[in-house]
């Protein structure tokens, strides 16, 4: 129902960590932001970890069967006087695409966003829940049924 998509991000990402490459991403060349991906009873839980993003800076849009998450960490404000001695955490745009399936209800998406972990919940469909079928009963007549 969720299927993981753009496999060379991953590489990316292996190589930035392998390599020590620049772990600034742009807005056309965004850096994969790490996520969990559960279901829980009827509906499907992605939780994408973005800490130090405020929740102004993050896009969630949805286009056909597409989940796209966007979100921007921006450097500190700091004044012209302060010496940075050190600076780890990557700034930039993130970006992350999740394909959803037909059985996933994208009209009744809802997202929150707390203490640096955005939650994003789709429901699955009725139609796509687990069902019960009742077996009718023509009387005491016994007939064979061809399939």
């Amino acid at each position: 129902m969720l299927m993981r998509t753009d496999t060379f991000r991953e590489l990316d990402r292996l190589a930035q960590q392998a390599f020590g490459a620049m772990q600034t991403g742009t807005w056309s060349r965004p850096s994969a932001m790490p996520m969990d991906a559960y279901r829980s009873g009827d509906e499907f839980i992605a939780a994408f970890d973005l800490p130090g993003v405020s929740p102004e800076a993050i896009e969630i849009n949805v286009e056909r069967n597409m989940l796209t998450v966007r979100a921007e960490r921006r450097p500190l404000d700091l004044d012209k006087e302060t010496q940075v001695q050190l600076s780890e955490r990557p700034l930039g745009v993130f970006s992350r695409q999740l394909f959803l399936g037909d059985a996933l209800d994208t009209d009744r998406i809802e997202a929150s966003y707390d203490n640096g972990v955005l939650v994003v919940k789709i429901p699955v469909t009725e139609r796509a829940k687990p069902r019960k079928v009742a077996v009718a009963s023509t009387g005491g007549d016994r007939k064979a049924i061809n399939a």
